[in-house]
This record gives C-alpha cells, structure tokens and sequence, in this order.
C-alpha cells in the first residue's frame, strides 16, 4: 500500500533534510554534513524521490538552509 507523497520544492528545507538524513542516516555527522561540497549536495538532493526542483533553481541559500536543516535533523536523532 503506497501513499501519495506531494511533491518536494527548493523551499521545503525541512522535507529535504529529513530525506537526506533518511538516505545517509549516522554516517553524516554534524561536522561532516558542514563540510559536503554543494556540487555533492546538489546532486543528492536532484536525486530525493518526489523532488520536482530543478538544478537551475538551485541557490547558494537553499543550499545553506538544507545544511542547518540535515544539522537539526541529525541532532535531533542522537537523543
């Protein structure tokens, strides 16, 4: 049984991260998500089922708000 999944946009920061946390889960710590190059994240990001942005749409900005996001996401896993 599959539910519907809306769509997944540049501004859903916190959807984002919490796919990306879900992929990579432990294996990216705080320091190590900081440190990704935004060519990697990029590309991750592009690949997330249901994301419907485009590679163009992509801003340095966003970039940065799904870093802190995936941060928040993984903090708050560790408790």
């Amino acid at each position: 049984m599959s539910h519907f999944e809306p769509p997944i946009h540049w501004n859903d920061h916190e959807d984002i991260a919490m796919k990306l946390y879900e992929k990579f889960g432990d294996d990216f710590g705080e320091s190590k998500i900081y440190r990704i190059r935004f060519t990697d994240l990029l590309e991750w990001i592009l690949q997330i089922p249901n994301f419907e942005g485009t590679k163009e749409q992509s801003t340095e900005g966003h970039l940065e708000m799904i870093q802190s996001q995936w941060v928040y996401e993984w903090r708050d896993n560790q408790k």
